[in-house]
């Protein structure tokens, strides 16, 4: 079987047609996406888009042999008109199949949201699931069956859905079965909510997808090699530079995560906990959240999910209590070969890990000079332990006003 991706954007396109937002901007050229459609062995194209007869030419395939044109979702505004000699387009009910004439099979999917999914299966059995823009499979839990087909069924083979819009749908066909290791998973539906080019790279690479340009041609079974995901990853930056977000974001694709909160609670302090809450509020429900200092003993553990560590300056901050280390005396009477025992520990651990982790911590000395000597020390030896563990890590970035930038890759 074989898919050539005639547009790869939102039903709206890429640039947004009179959006002045920057990613629009420069969105022209290559960086530029057609609403997605996919033209599957040149016989059946799901979705109908505005120009797709062009786009279909431009990537070298005629629409002349298409025997079936599937809609996934409502499409706002005029209707988009019929080229001459394709046959009409409709939507299959929910869970019903479809016989097309040249050999496939569709199996409609139902979805969380408007539209429809499609399960297609080749003359050669190839099994692609392609979902609509913000879509994700209804009631997909996780464990068998995956979504429209029965138990025992293997992965599909190729997956189109909306990674960036919904990658929590991403983990659920992960847990259920449905993506595999071998899966090839594209990101389609790309809109101006990230900025195109390595962002968008980078951002669907983190849940294991990859970008295409309009009119690419994927023959389905064919090796593709996935991704690369770190397995040590450490996210730097300020004080509300989004750097916990990006951290979640990292591992948004993963059926279960556990998030690691050094933080504590703090009794009455109602604006701490507030600040808490917000955190649990954006993350997926499967994610399972530890409050604990105790670092070690989690990295230790390689048969667990990933980890997301929020973050070491909290973790630092409880070290030095242990250690005594903010008063001069106890400092220098041993307090600071304490807490350097603590932080040598901690880095071996990051070091020895086999056990997928992303770490969050404050980037330091950038601003003013701590008034107090026990301020300086706590700068200074969070500057050492952000050096120390990014030595430990494949992967660091830095995130200043929400943009991140790759300090090491």
């Amino acid at each position: 079987m074989e898919l050539t991706l005639l547009g790869t954007g939102t039903p709206e396109g890429l640039p947004r047609p009179g959006c002045p937002c920057a990613a629009c901007a420069v969105s022209v050229g290559p960086l530029s996406r057609a609403a997605t459609a996919v033209l599957v062995d040149g016989a059946l194209l799901l979705d109908l888009t505005p120009g797709a007869v062009l786009a279909g030419a431009r990537a070298g395939h005629s629409l002349a042999g298409v025997r079936q044109v599937l809609l996934t979702h409502p499409h706002d505004g005029p209707p988009v008109e019929l080229p001459p000699g394709l046959p009409a387009a409709g939507r299959v009910p929910d869970g019903q199949e479809l016989s097309v004439i040249s050999g496939h099979r569709v199996r409609a999917v139902p979805m969380d949201t408007p539209g429809t999914g499609y399960e297609v299966t080749g003359p050669d059995g190839g099994r692609l699931l392609y979902l609509p823009p913000g879509g994700a499979p209804a009631g997909l839990g996780s464990a068998r069956p995956e979504p429209g087909g029965s138990a025992g069924q293997r992965p599909y083979d190729v997956v189109l859905a909306d990674v960036v819009g919904r990658p929590e749908a991403v983990a659920r066909l992960r847990a259920s079965g449905a993506l595999g290791p071998a899966t090839d998973l594209i990101a389609v539906h790309l809109d101006h909510d990230t900025p195109p080019g390595r962002e968008s790279e980078r951002r669907c690479a983190a849940a294991g997808a990859r970008v295409v340009p309009d009119g690419t041609t994927v023959a389905v079974g064919e090796y593709h090699a996935a991704p690369e995901l770190p397995l040590r990853t450490l996210v730097l930056g300020g004080a509300r530079s989004g750097k916990s977000h990006e951290a979640e974001r990292r591992l948004a694709g993963f059926p279960e995560v556990v998030y690691v909160a050094t933080g504590g609670s703090r009794d009455g302090d109602t604006e701490w906990a507030q600040r808490v809450g917000l955190h649990r509020e954006r993350r997926p429900s499967t994610w399972r959240t530890v409050e604990t200092c105790a670092l070690v003993p989690l990295l230790e553990n390689a048969g667990g999910p990933p980890l997301l560590i929020d973050c070491l300056a909290l973790w630092l901050t409880d070290a030095m209590d242990r250690a005594g280390a903010w008063d001069d005396d106890v400092w220098a009477g041993g307090g600071q070969k304490k807490l350097r025992e603590s932080t040598a520990e901690l880095v071996a651990a990051v070091r020895a890990t086999r056990r997928p982790v992303v770490l969050v911590s404050n980037e330091v000395g950038s601003g003013v000079v701590p008034a107090t000597p026990s301020g300086r020390r706590f700068r200074d030896e969070l500057g050492r332990l952000n050096n120390a563990v990014a030595a430990e890590c494949e992967h660091v970035l830095l995130v200043v006003a929400g943009q991140a930038v790759v300090l090491k890759d």
